[in-house]
C-alpha cells in the first residue's frame, strides 16, 4: 500500500513551511581552500572511483 507524501496533504501553511525549510538548506558556504574540505573531496573521489570500478565489474 501506497502512502499519500505529506506534502500533498499537509495544510498549505506546513508546505509552505517546508518549503522555506528546503531553501535554507540549499543556502551554503564552503571554504574550499580549507583542508577539511579538501581530504573530504579526496575521500568522496575515492568513494565514487571505487563504485565505479565495481560497477564496471558488475556489468562485464
Amino acid at each position: 500500500m501506497l502512502l499519500p507524501n505529506p506534502l500533498d496533504v499537509a495544510p498549505s501553511g506546513l508546505k509552505a513551511s517546508f518549503d522555506d525549510q528546503k531553501k535554507v538548506q540549499e543556502d551554503f558556504d564552503i571554504d574550499m581552500e580549507a583542508p577539511e574540505t579538501e581530504r573530504a573531496a579526496v575521500a568522496i573521489q575515492s568513494q565514487f572511483r571505487k563504485f565505479q570500478k565495481k560497477k564496471q565489474n558488475d556489468v562485464s
